[in-house]
């Protein structure tokens, strides 16, 4: 079983939950790291909630395993655990032990009209120069990005305000990923791996959506789908 078989991460309500699958704590703590390690530049700034199944941790271990996590620019949120020692050693270092997950049998049926969700984070702040934001979902900023900060995303970008820096979308390869924002005018835009050269601003600033048509990054006025 390789390290990716091992850790299974994914987005929820609450944050990204990992998914520690090994019988043996050692070996599980060892993929973990090489995890943490390989995507920490998309997992940093994420709440993390860690599954650890059985696993007996003691408080030491825990408070190790927090710190390694915070030197990553991650913040250990949760510890979910079948075992009452782990859960009481999670709580003695404020670590929240359950989160709220819908019962199995509300799980077995879909609802046909239930739309599905894509793993995104929602930052309301003004990014001023030297900040750097990375992300390996979408991104989601109710403010400015000015000039001298970055946002780096493995999936769309959207900016509820000016866009100013420098913003890369569909990191990982995604040509379909798109940029949005109120006003349009980054010091670089990269979609997946195409480079737009920003055109002057011409007239009054107006909401545009820049995204890859026929090889190349285009702006096209950013307007709500009408059937």
């Amino acid at each position: 079983m390789d390290d990716h078989a091992k850790v299974q991460i994914k987005g929820i309500r609450e944050g990204l939950l990992i998914t520690v699958r090994n019988d043996d704590w050692s070996e599980a703590k060892a993929a973990l790291q090489e995890q943490i390690k390989e995507q920490s530049e998309f997992l940093r700034g994420g709440r993390l909630i860690l599954d650890v199944g059985n696993h007996v941790i003691r408080a030491a271990e825990l408070g190790q395993l927090r710190d390694m996590l915070t030197d990553d620019g991650l913040a250990l949120w949760a510890i979910l655990s079948n075992s009452q020692v782990t859960q009481q050693n999670a709580q003695l270092l404020g670590l929240a032990t359950r989160i709220n997950k819908p019962s199995p049998e509300r799980t077995t049926h879909t609802i046909e009209t239930a739309l599905t969700g894509e793993e995104a984070v929602l930052v309301r702040r003004t990014l001023r120069s030297g900040y750097s934001l990375q992300y390996f979902g979408h991104v989601v900023v109710i403010g400015d990005v000015n000039p001298g900060s970055e946002i780096v995303a493995g999936g769309d970008v959207v900016v509820w305000g000016r866009l100013r820096g420098m913003v890369h979308a569909g990191a990982e390869g995604n040509q379909d990923a798109v940029v949005c924002a109120m006003d349009l005018a980054p010091t670089q835009l990269r979609i997946a791996d195409h480079i737009a050269t920003t055109p002057k601003q011409r007239g009054k600033p107006q909401p545009e959506m820049a995204r890859i048509v026929d090889g190349q990054v285009v702006a096209v006025p950013w307007q709500p789908k009408t059937k």
